[in-house]
């Protein structure tokens, strides 16, 4: 065989963010070209064994086949389709070689390329969806988890349009992203889980197999059951496509969460925030040409990817259309799946080893939230005001942050000098006063919605 360098690759998943030399091994037994062939063998020797049970052949025919599906390799399958020009018919000539003539005729008997194809890529979803992706995304949830726990009392001012809004915690923040990853593993499940399959022949009406059952649905569903699969309710030449379309929206879903928890540290690491850092190796370079720089480089990397894979639903949508009972324009696109998996997997990873080493900065946090730190208790001023029978509250505290701003004076000595106020303020409890005083105590109950969210996707998802 001949080998060829890593710098001789074209696509950059195969060199620049592949997965490490043991992800990359695990992921290659679902979504590489070997794994695409073994998979479909699996299929043709569940049919076998299958009629075997159903007294269509002898039990040693279905052994056979077994041991014939346990010894093919992708080599000589390609191989084979050079001569044939079909991957499926070849896959079935390789295995009809490794076995007796008696048993040749129940290779692939009533079944048509797409009931072997659709069901085995199913099945190599489902199964990698179920030992690989959904565990990875475990392990960033539940650091997201801890570090929202770990600074659930960390005062933060939270952000809108760029503007500083009113108090939270970083923990709070982080709860967020353990919500929407939560809902996206949740998800990701529902939908790997029920991948169907097809043994429905060449237009889904069971055509073949009704020569030889008379409940050849039933049999179909004997034959995917093998498989762990159950069928679609109905098929043409095809699964229906919604199946594989809604797996891969979980996938590019979950993708987006990711870009969307990258691009706020990014922002969180900006020169003026200084929030939180990322961890820099000691002899790691930021910039070519500025030797101080420390640029948020995984962050970036995760949100570039997803620039790259985002737009690939569009190509799934576009496989839901298949003209009558089946045509090929999804016969090349579909086969692009796997980089989306191994394109969001290598999102997921570069984020936990990022979490792992998070720093928080916090005297920035400190300072960014003391920059505003006065102009925060004009919502809940207004609100109380308001609440106590100001006709205007809203405009008479715009006004006031105006004049705040202008004169550089505290809107809270501001609020006390007003004349017009006092008959409202002195209905305040203690409480609401010293929230005029002390604005980090306004923060809701974000410490305690942390604290439950994190418990509520624990349980969840069975951590």
């Amino acid at each position: 065989m001949i080998r060829r360098s890593i710098f001789e690759n074209i696509s950059p998943l195969d060199h620049r963010y592949s997965l490490n030399e043991e992800d990359f091994l695990k992921y290659t037994r679902y979504l590489s070209e070997k794994a695409r062939v073994k998979y479909q063998a699996r299929v043709e020797a569940a049919l076998v064994k299958v009629l075997a049970q159903r007294g269509i052949c002898p039990e040693r025919v279905s052994e056979e086949v077994s041991k014939a599906v346990s010894e093919i390799i992708a080599e000589e399958v390609y191989n084979e389709e050079s001569r044939t020009k079909h991957d499926i018919r070849a896959l079935v000539n390789c295995i009809q070689r490794k076995v007796s003539p008696e048993a040749r005729p129940y290779v692939h008997f009533t079944t048509t390329s797409f009931d072997i194809v659709d069901t085995a890529n199913s099945l190599r979803y489902k199964e990698v969806s179920s030992e690989l992706i959904i565990p990875t995304l475990h392990k960033l949830e539940k650091l997201l988890m801890d570090i929202a726990v770990r600074e659930k009392d960390t005062i933060q001012v939270a952000r809108t349009h760029g503007q500083h809004a009113v108090p939270i915690t970083l923990g709070f923040t982080f709860a967020g992203y353990v919500s929407r990853l939560g809902n996206r593993i949740r998800e990701l499940k529902n939908k790997s889980s029920i991948l169907v399959g097809k043994i429905s022949g060449a237009v889904g009406a069971y055509n073949a197999s009704h020569l030889f059952f008379d409940d050849p649905e039933e049999f179909e569903r004997e034959v995917l059951a093998e498989l762990g699969l159950q069928p679609s309710t109905h098929s043409t030449q095809i699964v229906e496509a919604e199946y594989i379309t809604d797996f891969v929206h979980a996938l590019v879903s979950c993708f987006g969460v990711l870009a969307s928890i990258s691009d706020d540290m990014r922002h969180l690491q900006r020169s003026e925030i200084a929030e939180i850092g990322e961890y820099f190796d000691r002899e790691q370079v930021g910039s070519s040409t500025m030797p101080h720089k420390r640029n948020p480089i995984n962050y970036e990397n995760v949100k570039s990817l997803w620039k790259e894979f985002m737009p690939r639903m569009n190509t799934v949508y576009m496989d839901q259309l298949s003209e009558h009972q089946r045509d090929l324009t999804n016969s090349a696109s579909s086969r692009f799946v796997p980089e989306i998996v191994v394109g969001l997997m290598e999102a997921v990873n570069r984020l936990i080893r990022v979490f792992k080493r998070i720093a928080v900065d916090y005297d920035s946090i400190k300072r960014n939230f003391e920059m505003n730190k006065e102009m925060i208790v004009a919502e809940p001023l207004y609100i109380l005001l308001a609440s106590y029978g100001h006709p205007d509250a809203h405009e008479a505290v715009r006004v006031m942050t105006l004049e705040a701003q202008q004169r550089g004076r505290y809107l809270r000595e501001l609020v006390l000098e007003k004349e017009e106020l006092k008959p409202y303020l002195a209905l305040f409890s203690e409480k609401q006063k010293e929230l005029l005083i002390n604005p980090e105590k306004y923060t809701g109950i974000a410490v305690e919605k942390t604290v439950r969210i994190v418990d509520y996707w624990k349980k969840e998802l069975r951590f």
